[in-house]
């Protein structure tokens, strides 16, 4: 059913001995896996033979075929590439230097910090330390400056810190970096304006978060002479501004996205290019790439046009402006909105008559105090403010790379960072198809296509039904990832057979990859990117990087409003089941927590029963399922574990309580020899 080839592992033979190209993995003991593509098992790496190499960096290491015993077993011989170069810990002090004691659960060497990189911090100062030099085949240590003190007192600005490093990202930006952006002129000259279309005299609007600063794309409108609509989709010219061979364009790459986490942005690009410069602020003239449609009224497209052009913005409206014009039908450029979005709504009905799946999306965000302590929780919906830019996004990622897609050179389609989605694995399909099938709902897997209408006509089918929640988290998990390829197999989820990220440029360096083939393109100047395929998987990394660091982040929120309520009970639902215990998340607060099945031993033994997603009791029969309402009280809070434990609240009638009761005195009496 996978449209995906089988992968053959980074191997090279090297003399007498297998070299292989990996992650290093190292456990808490100390002991280190080197994880390969392709390889069945993970090769051991002894502490010793690291040689220099941390956890999560790329490595290449060495395998004797002669001595691999029941396990392989190899040495790290080079560091290709750093997950981590800044770690958060504690100085302590010597005479004339200082050394790094790196702070949690992975195994990192102290760090040697020479008295002139002490930076002012003083003895025991918790401190962001980077390493400078490392040499390898060496016993000398690290050898490190200090780039930051930390307020020990603000331990939720160190959390964030930590979840951010953690993964992968800097914290800041070079000096030759924020250097090389402040030297680009805010000042657009007349010369580059003329090389572009002038859209400055066309209305023009962007729509974004209340709270959001890099507004990276907006839509232009104006009515043609033969009716129908010239409707632009016009997003930040970063390429312009962000260029090869810089130090900037080598942050972007390596950071490859902003990571937004509940109370900061840890931007790709500095602050004076994604706020000030790129930013489609309101009544500033800006430089931008554009896909321009000619649609009729029924959101058919006529024509389109891709290229570069010059725009100024007439105003700038929150998602939730706009969603009070929809639905009051008044306000600023009220037919100009209304209008947008009736053709946004027609395109999203087709796109989901053409295959397109339709998860339900909402988001839950923090409410923060000064201190960036959570103090309430935010659900937020997909209403048809948000749909309405979403669409046009949409329509202009398609288009971009449905032209992209027609074009060779040497007879053979041109290296292009395309964004496909993967059919559903029939292994994860197939439990699925069977739960859902509980609930009455049948699935026809004849063709891809049957199944994403099998999929549309169960979500439609549950919406407002207590299975609703279950199917639809269930159904997610069955999905493939997308990710960034050359490889165009299309996006599955989307129903598209061509498809790209165009439209944020500001935040995701694919983008700026996109932009800069297409500009080549209608400059008939291409030069193909050998590089395109290391290059798309990296960005694919990066950012299941910033998804990691985002859940981590959320999660210590959920944990540090929920300490608040230990103690008190709450009703949830079961958003999980595994052999150790059962994941609730509380209707009221959206936060989860994991009840042990220890916590059950009083009630019952429980088994876990993969096919039915639940766990059930042995005697009792009694059932905990993916998905069933339960109420829970939540017994620990541990911020440093970024965990929630929660314990199940028996709830029952009168005559189910005496009966449990009996069997508890039983039980009781069975343990105590009585």
């Amino acid at each position: 059913m996978s449209r995906k080839n089988s992968k053959k592992s980074d191997r090279k033979r090297t003399r007498n001995f297998d070299e292989y190209k990996g992650v290093l993995e190292i456990t808490r003991s100390g002991m280190g896996f080197v994880v390969v593509t392709g390889l069945e098992t993970d090769i051991l790496v002894r502490p010793n033979d690291f040689n220099t190499a941390l956890h999560g960096d790329t490595v290449r290491v060495q395998v004797d075929p002669d001595k691999t015993g029941k396990r392989m077993q190899g040495v790290v011989v080079d560091v290709l590439e750093r997950k981590q170069m800044e770690f958060v810990g504690r100085l302590e002090m010597n005479k004339g230097y200082a050394f790094f004691i790196a702070e949690g659960n992975k195994k990192i060497p102290d760090i040697f910090i020479p008295q002139a990189s002490f930076n002012e911090a003083q003895d025991g100062d918790r401190v962001v330390v980077k390493i400078k030099e490392w040499e390898k085949d060496t016993k000398k240590r690290p050898v490190g400056e200090v780039i930051s003190i930390l307020d020990a007192e603000d331990s939720n600005d160190v959390a964030m810190k930590e979840i951010l490093l953690e993964n992968g990202f800097p914290l800041g930006f070079s000096d030759e970096v924020l250097e090389e952006a402040a030297r680009i002129p805010d000042q657009i000259s007349q010369d580059e304006i003329n090389k572009r279309k002038d859209f400055r005299e066309i209305l023009t609007f962007t729509i974004d978060p209340v709270d959001a600063k890099d507004f990276d794309d907006a839509l232009s409108l104006r009515v043609l002479k033969n009716g129908n609509y010239e409707i632009g989709v016009h997003i930040a010219d970063v390429s312009h501004y962000v260029v090869p061979d810089t130090a900037l364009d080598e942050m972007a790459y390596q950071k490859a996205t902003s990571v937004y986490l509940p109370d900061r942005v840890n931007p790709m690009l500095p602050e004076h290019i994604s706020n000030v410069l790129c930013s489609l602020r309101p009544n500033e003239d800006k430089l931008t790439f554009s896909a321009v449609f000619q649609m009729t009224p029924k959101g058919q497209v006529k024509q389109y046009w891709i290229g570069k052009t010059a725009i100024h913005s007439d105003h700038r409206f929150s998602y939730e402006e706009v969603q009070e014009i929809i639905e009051k039908e008044d306000g600023l450029y009220r037919d100009e909105i209304l209008l947008l979005n009736s053709i946004a709504q027609r395109l999203r009905k087709k796109r989901f008559e053409s295959g397109a799946i339709n998860f339900s999306s909402t988001e839950v965000r923090f409410k923060l105090d000064e201190k960036g302590k959570p103090i309430g929780i935010i659900v937020k919906e997909s209403k048809e403010a948000h749909q309405l830019i979403e669409e046009f996004m949409l329509l202009a990622n398609k288009y971009v790379a449905e032209n992209i897609s027609k074009i060779e050179i040497n007879k053979k389609p041109i290296p292009f960072p395309y964004r496909v989605h993967d059919l559903p694995s029939e292994e994860k399909l197939l439990p699925f198809m069977a739960f859902a099938r509980k609930f009455g709902h049948k699935f026809d897997t004849s063709t891809p296509e049957k199944i994403a209408e099998s999929f549309n006509t169960m979500l439609k089918d549950v919406h407002g039904k207590p299975e609703q929640h279950v199917l639809e988290q269930l159904g997610i998990r069955t999905m493939a990832k997308a990710v960034y390829t050359s490889e165009n197999i299309g996006h599955y989820g989307l129903g598209f057979e061509h498809y790209c990220h165009f439209t944020s440029p500001i935040r995701r360096y694919p983008d700026i990859m996109v932009h800069r083939v297409v500009e080549q393109v209608i400059n008939k100047s291409i030069k193909p990117d050998k590089k395109m395929d290391q290059k798309c998987k990296h960005s694919s990394e990066r950012e299941r990087a910033a998804m990691d660091a985002e859940r981590a982040a959320n999660k210590y929120k959920q944990v540090e409003y929920m300490k608040d309520f230990v103690g008190e009970e709450f009703e949830g639902v079961i958003s999980g089941v595994a052999a150790f215990g059962f994941w609730v998340e509380t209707i009221e607060h959206k936060c989860e927590g994991m009840v042990s099945i220890t916590s059950l031993a009083e009630y019952d033994e429980f088994r876990l029963v993969d096919t039915d997603y639940s766990l059930v009791g042995m005697r009792s029969g009694r059932k905990f399922r993916m998905g069933d309402r339960v109420r829970i009280k939540v017994i620990a809070a541990n911020l440093e574990k970024r965990q929630l434990d929660y314990e199940w609240v028996l709830t029952a009638t009168l005559e189910e309580q005496e009966e449990e009761n009996k069997s508890k005195q039983k039980r009781k009496k069975k343990k105590t020899g009585e």
